[in-house]
């Protein structure tokens, strides 16, 4: 399918399209992270070929980011923003997000990698923080008569063990990482968004999430907007939009179901429908944190 598209690139247009200016549409939809059983999350392995697709089309004059993403993993949220800018810098092409349901947490951390955001009003936007959460078993176990057997090396090996009583200095090393890792995301947002943000510190980076309307005032977003209207307003009624995308297997688009065995039998489908059913649970909490 690749091969077919460079192809088609270097064939002359018709007239009147040869030189319309192309825009990239690049869909980041998703919580971000490697998740359990057969569910993907976004990340740079998953979207490495579809952002290097969006940088490659002739007569590019910008590429958009469809950003709908309530966050995720942190790490993967910085490499495919790093990936979407090393690619933009290095071609010199304007990069513009739009936020559709919600651009949270990790989600605007994506659409940050824009040059400029874009959102509907009631967009959900921000959450500039970082979370962590789980579950303590240790009267439960008891109340079963259940003994919990734990055997390490390492005084901290075993740290936030569900399983065993929490202790405060696990818990201040936790949340020294998330300290860490939320001065991270603070600065980048700085960074990206510069003089545009408008208001106290202890409201944009305090881990609050607004609509597309009070996002635009307090500069979070560059205006209010959907993706095509904007680009042709900017660019003309010619423009071509082109979304790009990972490409899965033909019977995996149809089916939407892992590979069989030669026997017939679905071995991958099989295994991983408990740890399917349980990431689709975590990935609901999420979604639902932000009353989605």
């Amino acid at each position: 399918m690749e091969i077919i598209e460079r192809i088609l690139d270097r064939v002359p247009a018709w007239p009147l399209r040869r030189h319309s200016p192309v825009v990239t549409v690049l869909r980041l939809d998703g919580i971000i992270g490697h998740i359990r059983g057969l569910r993907r999350g976004l990340s740079l392995s998953s979207q490495a070929a579809a952002i290097d697709k969006a940088f490659r089309p002739r007569n590019l004059a910008a590429v958009a980011l469809s950003v709908n993403s309530p966050g995720g993993s942190a790490v993967q949220s910085a490499l495919i923003a790093k990936r979407i800018r090393d690619l933009a810098d290095e071609n010199d092409i304007p990069v513009i997000a739009f936020a559709e349901d919600i651009a949270a947490s990790g989600g605007y951390w994506l659409a940050c990698a824009g040059d400029e955001i874009y959102a509907n009003e009631s967009s959900i936007i921000g959450s500039i923080g970082v979370v962590s959460g789980g579950f303590g078993f240790t009267e439960l176990i008891k109340k079963m008569g259940v003994e919990r057997r734990l055997h390490t090396t390492g005084d901290n090996k075993a740290m936030l063990d569900p399983f065993t009583p929490e202790k405060p200095a696990d818990v201040e090393h936790l949340k020294s990482l998330q300290r860490e890792i939320h001065e991270t995301f603070t600065e980048m947002v700085r960074a990206r968004r510069g003089e545009r943000l408008n208001g106290p510190d202890k409201d944009i980076f305090s881990g609050a999430f607004w609509t597309g309307r009070k996002a635009l005032e307090m500069g979070l977003i560059d205006g209010i907007g959907d993706l095509r209207s904007v680009m042709r307003a900017r660019f003309g009624e010619r423009v071509r939009l082109r979304p790009v995308g990972a490409q899965r297997p033909l019977w995996r688009q149809r089916f939407g179901i892992a590979e069989r065995s030669s026997s017939g039998f679905d071995f991958a489908y099989t295994e991983n429908l408990a740890a399917d059913v349980l990431a689709a649970i975590e990935e609901r909490l999420i979604w639902n944190r932000f009353g989605l």
